[in-house]
């Protein structure tokens, strides 16, 4: 099973996914992460580097952006908002079926479909959105591991 992450700049949100679910080492999982607007080549954010070392993972990153190819390798498209999902679709409707916001696809009602962008912020921040990260990422397993 493939899995891509999307966010906005590829530098926060989505290779902290990345780097959780890499680091849980789930047999038959592939993993990457790219952005809406990201710039190729670019590190993870010195603050999403601090939180992932916090939790023993290391993640080696470069920023990368969509790419048709990416999409079309994918199982599963999780973003992390839903505008980040509209504007993919918009572009790509082929894939339509296969992406979701991860809030989306884990919880059964949530009230917000966004995981917040911790983008600028301060080390907390970036905890707070690494710890909804790893949380959404152990209940996405336990779905996918179910059907």
């Amino acid at each position: 099973m493939n899995i891509l992450f999307i966010c906005t700049g590829n530098t926060c949100r989505s290779p902290m996914a990345e780097a959780i679910l890499k680091h849980n080492n789930h047999e038959g999982i592939q993993v990457k992460s790219a952005g809406v607007f990201a710039m190729d080549g670019a590190d993870a954010s010195i603050q999403a580097k601090e939180v992932l070392k916090e939790n023993d993972i290391i993640h080696k990153h470069q920023s990368s952006s969509i790419t048709r190819e990416k999409l079309d390798w994918a199982s599963y498209i999780f973003t992390m908002t839903q505008g980040h999902k509209w504007a993919i679709v918009d572009q790509y409707p082929h894939i339509a079926d296969k992406i979701f916001t991860l809030k989306e696809y884990v919880l059964e009602d949530p009230e917000n479909l966004d995981v917040s962008d911790p983008y600028g912020g301060s080390v907390e921040i970036y905890r707070h959105t690494y710890n909804e990260l790893d949380s959404l990422i152990g209940q996405l397993m336990d779905k996918l591991e179910r059907e």
